[in-house]
């Protein structure tokens, strides 16, 4: 039963109302009182420590105060208007500014009170300042029996405006906690698990989540809320899997036939890693059981994901079916369509290729072999998922870089096969850490190919600033005379006043003064141009009548230049890690020692000098994909944003990664002992999961 409590409007809240309820729904996404309650705090204050004023540093961080409020008026006007005040303590006096809210914070606010002040302190000119403290009235009688640490929550300007600041949201929480029940908050762990890993009970959870006495109670209070949240999430996501799996049956492939071992035998042109075996071998069990397949397929730059799918596809011919591989953009698509094509030479397999330009008879030629069975093989971009698209016996789908499809254009693929849906295989060459792959894709299979093939070369990397630019550009000549091709990556197409970014006009202009022609040329490529000039000068990099390509991150996925043997990035520091591996991906492809230049400007942040030294450290991308987790978290990592599924309230997948483990384990060893969870035990648990199963609908699907 739900809790007619908690379901109640957030504007039936003592002290919210209508006009804030409208602030909390748009800002937050408050609706009601349970999504107040489960807003939890990002961390507290320990109002048992006072910093004295004369004892503070630039690197003091954020710090607690008390103090008199001498002086406080308004400055300046227009935008730039701004409230600053002097809080004295008897050490000394130091400077506090607010630039948002000021004049109903200058209302609130009377010189000569005492006021507990906490805020980060910054330098400003020759002294200090702190920007935009939270202050309160000291009350003696009150501060013997206050809690000793008060509960900070994430918050707007919008909301600080409107008297909605965090002591107000305290107010609305020790408001909302006394109300609480129970029966409003029933428990959804079962009781052996409680006991088994010593955590607190639901509601004593949320109360020390939200004003703990102790450090010891906020510490349990946290490890329960993050079991809860990992755990109930992997209950539901391996149920959906089992629930798949059980319901939607598939084509068996249980034929190695011809169309392999010809391949296999004469014409794969290299040995397959190991990796690259297991894999394989893996896929091969899925398609033989008589359920679909649905599998993604993690591999990093050169891991040879294309040989395994191409191995696959001849799998589906042996048992008589036909294969489909869908890239992103056309340049991929031609690519694969070249390299399936040449690697097939020879064998009596059909390959046809479809996009949005292949128009006229060329189009009507393909749909009529494709859907007669004459084509056994089919590679082209979204131009596949079209209902005039139609196979005689489509048996496999691979998707390539998966993430650039939305889950709706996927899943049409699953209408292109009855009385089955075709076997889903989807690949991708985004790195994804293994805590973040178990929550994202915890309902699917998930295969790595976590070797690359021997004798490839790693590429090289450094880091150089603006001083150094002559000296790289010497180094790029050199490259090119040695017949080799360089790109130029920037982050920007144009100038922009917020940005001191190299931008990509400027960029062109630069590189073109440094290599002028006719000696040098240069291909220049970003996302605003039409797709046929973008095809153009691709296919002039391509063919090497280009030997610089000037460009934005459009070049990012999926571009194979084998003779491109340096990438040089500008502005580093603002690339996310994931995004300059795949970058430096672009090269390394060939047989030549490859390099990757990353150039920023002298001023970096801890962060930024912190991801160039990981990309000069290593060339795993599995590494660089956790690195990236614990520096930007996931909800910014590449290519996850569609999932839904990073909203979590208070687990961490940087740095909760034991929980997570602990919470998928015993959610596995709980299913294969009651899969339905009919046992008296975990009452609890199917009880929650079934009231809340519009939470958990689509996801980690893949298709």
């Amino acid at each position: 039963m739900r809790s007619k409590l908690l379901d109640s409007p957030i504007e039936y809240l003592k002290g919210v109302g209508p006009a804030r309820a409208e602030l909390f729904k748009k800002e937050l996404s408050v609706f009601s009182f349970e999504d107040l309650l489960l807003q939890y705090p990002f961390r507290h204050v320990d109002r048992t420590t006072f910093h004295r004023i004369a004892e503070l540093t630039p690197d003091s961080g954020e710090v607690q105060l008390r103090g008199v409020l001498r002086r406080i008026e308004s400055v300046g006007g227009g935008a730039k208007k701004r409230l600053v005040g002097k809080l004295r303590d008897d050490s000394g006096v130091i400077e506090l500014v607010w630039f948002k809210g000021v004049s109903w914070i200058q209302n609130s606010l009377e010189v000569g009170k005492e006021y507990v002040v906490f805020g980060r302190v910054s330098a400003y000119g020759a002294g200090l300042n702190i920007a935009h403290p939270e202050m309160e009235e000291f009350d003696p009688e009150k501060s013997k029996t206050a809690p000793t640490l008060l509960p900070v929550y994430s918050s707007t300007e919008k909301l600080n405006s409107k008297g909605l600041d965090v002591r107000a949201r305290r107010r609305l929480l020790i408001e909302l906690l006394q109300r609480v029940t129970p029966d409003d908050l029933p428990e959804n762990l079962p009781d052996y698990l409680l006991k088994k890993l010593r955590l607190p009970s639901r509601l004593p959870a949320i109360y020390g989540i939200h004003f703990p006495k102790s450090q010891e109670e906020l510490d349990a209070a946290r490890k329960r809320l993050k079991f809860e949240e990992l755990f109930l999430l992997q209950v539901r996501l391996l149920q959906l899997k089992s629930g798949r799996q059980a319901s939607i049956k598939g084509y068996v492939f249980d034929q190695i036939g011809e169309n392999f071992n010809n391949y296999y035998k004469e014409k794969i042109p290299f040995e397959l890693t190991e990796a690259q075996k297991r894999v394989i071998k893996e896929i091969r069990r899925d398609l033989g059981v008589g359920i679909q397949m649905n599998r993604l397929l993690q591999g990093d730059v050169g891991s040879g994901k294309t040989m395994v799918a191409l191995l696959c596809m001849l799998i589906a011919l042996d048992n008589g079916y036909q294969a489909c591989l869908m890239a992103p953009t056309e340049i991929l698509a031609q690519q694969h369509f070249q390299t399936i094509t040449e690697n097939l030479e020879g064998l009596n397999i059909e390959v046809g290729y479809l996009t949005g330009n292949v128009k006229g008879k060329a189009r009507k030629a393909v749909l009529e072999r494709l859907e007669s069975g004459e084509l056994h093989i089919v590679i082209g971009t979204h131009a596949l998922l079209e209902d005039w698209v139609q196979f005689q016996n489509l048996g496999l789908a691979i998707t390539d870089e998966q993430h650039r499809f939305g889950v709706e254009q996927r899943g049409r693929l699953w209408n292109k096969s009855k009385p089955f849906p075709p076997h889903v295989l989807v690949m991708t060459a985004t790195p994804i850490p293994r805590t973040l792959a178990m929550t994202l894709y915890g309902d699917l299979d998930v295969s790595v190919i976590d070797e690359l093939p021997p004798g490839r070369k790693p590429v090289t990397t450094i880091h150089r600033t603006d001083s150094h630019r002559l000296r790289v550009f010497g180094f790029m000549k050199e490259q090119i005379a040695l017949g080799r091709q360089i790109y130029v990556v920037y982050p920007l197409i144009e100038e922009s006043e917020k940005l001191d970014l190299k931008n990509l006009e400027e960029g062109y202009e630069a590189i073109q003064r440094a290599f002028p022609m006719p000696e040098y040329q240069v291909s220049i490529l970003h996302g605003r141009m039409k797709a046929a000039d973008k095809d153009f000068e691709m296919a002039r990099f391509v063919k090497g009548e280009t030997q610089l390509m000037v460009a934005t991150t459009v070049i990012e996925v999926g571009v194979n230049v084998p003779n491109a043997s340096v990438m040089v990035i500008e502005n580093t520091e603002r690339f996310g890690l994931s995004q300059l591996h795949q970058l430096r991906g672009r090269v390394g492809r060939g047989a030549d020692q490859s390099y990757c230049i990353l150039m920023s400007g002298y001023k970096l942040t801890k962060e930024g000098r912190q991801r160039i030294e990981t990309m000069c450290h290593t060339n795993d991308g599995f590494e660089i994909a956790e690195a990236d987790l614990r520096l930007r978290g996931p909800g910014d990592l590449e290519g996850t944003q569609q999932s839904g599924i990073l909203n979590l309230k208070i687990a961490d997948l940087a740095r909760d990664g034991r929980i997570l483990q602990t919470a998928r384990e015993l959610a596995l060893h709980i299913l294969e002992q009651d899969p339905q969870l009919q046992h008296p035990s975990n009452a609890v648990l199917k009880s929650y999961l079934d009231a809340h199963k519009e939470v958990w609908k689509g996801w980690g699907r893949i298709s």
